[in-house]
């Protein structure tokens, strides 16, 4: 079978424990957002949801089974969010 025209199948268990672990993730999520932590709200909420769309990308959208341009692309398109991101904290910080 040609190497672009291979389908990757993943097992139901793996799909279902990814689901799991999402659901547990949205579970912490909602309950950080009852804990005041000061400044590290922010970083912990984001912290949390970098790691679901990790999750959702890597497994459900396969970028784990593709090829390195569109890994690099794509670590790259992150890349230059968290810096436009930075930026916006660095701007309301120092008003």
């Amino acid at each position: 079978m040609d190497k672009h025209t291979s389908q990757h199948l993943m097992p139901y268990h793996t799909l279902a424990l990814v689901l799991g672990t999402l659901l547990i993730l949205t579970a912490v999520t909602v309950g950080v957002s009852y804990v005041d932590l000061g400044i590290f709200n922010v970083p912990i909420a984001l912290t949390i949801a970098a790691t679901k769309v990790s999750l959702v990308l890597l497994f459900f959208m396969h970028l784990k089974y593709e090829g390195k341009a569109i890994v690099v692309s794509f670590l790259g398109t992150i890349f230059f969010l968290a810096i436009m991101i930075s930026f916006t904290f660095w701007d309301v910080a120092f008003r």
